[in-house]
């Protein structure tokens, strides 16, 4: 009783409130209103740069009333302005050119704001029965000594399409092209034309798809090289590591066959040397295992929202992806404390309420204090981004009465369960000194140069990823990403297996900290690629929407380099239990 009564409340504070109507149900009766939602208005260099489409000294449409509105968590979080247009549009009939307001530019203020928006080409986006419809707001053009004239679209044309009883695609022309002048009346007009189409209802979404761009060649190409990568990486990973272990074993045999006083005067050296210590807890386990924790938490929710994302086409909704993200994100709370509860037991650690705050609040408060900060960049700029507080509560409810119970349950049972250490070597009471070693061998080095081949297996789906977040492009081939999160785990788990058998042959024993960060390494390059790409791939401008990019692609390279660290660890940590349970220890 007590799952379906947190699971209610997810959904009544991800969905918002859900009012009966037909643009939930997609069908329509004839002479049945149909409601243009105006969105928002904004830069076309700056996409997540948008105002309120009023903000600008617009006017409605005469109908003031409307039938149902809706608004989820996730719109909200995404800026998603949805205000009536006032414009009367009816299911299949037909409206002729007429005029819905008309403005003057009278004042100063006015005229600026207007010439401002066409001057940085302000566009506008609209939506009718959940599809998206853009505009442009002017056009700037130069006179003929040279001097730039301003110009704003008043007529909007509206072209339907419908199947049956509901609507499959929808176009607007922008016409009527007037010079911006103080003192102009402008006045707004309309028309809508409906004509029938053999367009299917579940491909209506097809026409705002760009399968030049995402299914090109070198996609094609980039998913194949990846893949030979990892066969090669897995192959070489395995002779390598095979041969050189069948050496290690055999002069450990050999070792084991002479007497104790030759052993003592033998040189001895390697990985085996050091299983006192190897599996002795690392510096900061609670750090580490609230780490682990968040990280296994992080590596589900991307496999559950890309499965989600293939099966239901969640692209075609609103702030879909968003709150199937919340959504998944509070109901696998109890993975974060399982995995993290469990690992600080086996540490030894005595604290575990502390710890288990610490996993349950970890991606929260990261994620929570970056957009705290940019909130305040988008209320000083009045922008639609800036979060209602309303929102933040229903985020601060979700963490506090769902993450957090679930993620306490998750820990007692991974307490419970798989609490107790069962290490092939036992643990030295006093550690072994760690011996001097090349700088290349130290664990430092090894994390910066262990994130290169994992960042090389998916940077060129970062490219397709990044440009359908901040450019106008919608990302939809999942399968994709599906593969390529395949990739990333195997390549960053073989990686890491070697990272740490180098590390280990070194007799120096800290490999948790260093498989981690080898992995979390991948992130670095994750960051600095983003700047390359804010630089070179886009024409964004403005200290609002460069923090909003920056501040972003940090939030999102933590979270990247806590996930591929765990996956790292959880691959090594199942090598090195596997070669140290082979050999015989005295």
């Amino acid at each position: 009783m007590m799952w379906l009564k947190l699971a209610a409340l997810i959904c009544i504070l991800v969905s918002g409130h859900i009012v009966n109507g037909d643009e939930h149900s997609h069908t329509y009766n004839p002479s049945e209103q149909v409601v243009l939602w105006m969105n928002t208005v904004g830069p076309y260099h700056n996409r997540q740069e948008t105002y309120r489409f009023f903000s600008l000294p617009f006017c409605h449409g005469p109908k003031s009333s409307i039938d149902h509105y809706h608004e989820t968590l996730g719109e909200s979080l995404q800026g998603i302005e949805l205000e009536f247009s006032g414009l009367d549009i009816k299911f299949a009939a037909d409206q002729p050119h007429e005029k819905y307001c008309e403005i003057e530019v009278a004042g100063p203020d006015t005229f600026k704001a207007l010439e401002y928006s066409i001057k940085n080409h302000y566009w506008y986006q609209m939506f009718v029965d959940d599809l998206p419809i853009w505009g442009i707001v002017g056009d700037v053009q130069k006179s003929k000594d040279g001097e730039e004239e301003y110009y704003i679209w008043t007529h909007k044309k509206l072209e339907f399409g419908y199947n049956d009883n509901q609507i499959v695609d929808v176009n607007l022309t922008s016409e009527a092209k007037v010079k911006l002048v103080p003192g102009t009346k402008l006045v707004f007009t309309y028309q809508v034309t409906w004509k029938a189409s053999t367009v299917s209802f579940a491909k209506r979404f097809e026409k705002y798809l760009d399968p030049n761009f995402f299914q090109h060649r070198i996609h094609w190409f980039s998913i194949f090289n990846s893949f030979m990568m990892v066969i090669f990486l897995i192959g070489l990973v395995t002779m390598i590591l095979m041969r050189t272990l069948r050496k290690d074993y055999a002069r450990y045999r050999r070792d084991e066959e002479i007497d104790d006083m030759d052993r003592d005067l033998g040189d001895e050296y390697g990985w085996k040397q050091i299983h006192g210590d190897v599996f002795r807890a690392p510096a900061s386990s609670m750090a580490f295992a609230s780490l682990i924790g968040a990280g296994s938490q992080l590596a589900l929710v991307c496999l559950c929202v890309i499965l989600m994302a293939i099966i239901d086409d969640l692209y075609t909704g609103r702030g879909s992806i968003m709150n199937a993200a919340i959504l998944v994100y509070a109901a696998t709370s109890p993975v974060n404390g399982y995995f993290g509860g469990s690992m600080y037991y086996k540490f030894g650690g005595k604290e575990w309420i502390k710890q288990m705050l610490i996993s349950a609040a970890l991606i929260p408060s990261v994620v929570c204090g970056s957009t705290f900060m940019i909130n305040f960049v988008a209320i000083y700029y009045h922008a639609s981004r800036a979060i209602p507080f309303t929102s933040m509560l229903a985020v601060f409810t979700i963490c506090l009465f769902v993450v957090l119970p679930l993620t306490l349950s998750g820990t007692v049972l991974g307490r419970s369960m798989s609490g107790r250490a069962s290490y092939p070597c036992r643990v030295n009471t006093v550690p072994r000194p760690i011996p001097e070693k090349k700088w290349f061998m130290e664990p430092l080095a090894i994390a910066l140069f262990g994130g290169v081949l994992p960042f090389g297996s998916i940077f060129i789906e970062m490219y397709f990823i990044f440009t359908s977040f901040w450019a106008y492009k919608i990302y939809y081939v999942y399968g994709f990403m599906l593969l390529v999160f395949v990739i990333l785990v195997l390549v960053t788990i073989c990686v890491t297996i070697v990272c740490s058998y180098f590390l280990l042959n070194a007799e120096d024993y800290r490999w948790q900290w260093t498989s981690f960060t080898a992995a979390a390494s991948t992130a670095v390059y994750v960051y600095c690629y983003s700047f390359y790409y804010f630089f070179f791939k886009t024409k964004m401008y403005g200290f609002f929407q460069t923090s909003f990019y920056f501040g972003n692609m940090l939030v999102f390279s933590i979270g990247f380099g806590i996930m591929t660290g765990t996956i790292g660890y959880m691959g090594t940590n199942f090598f090195v239990h596997k070669i140290y349970s082979t050999v015989k220890i005295d």
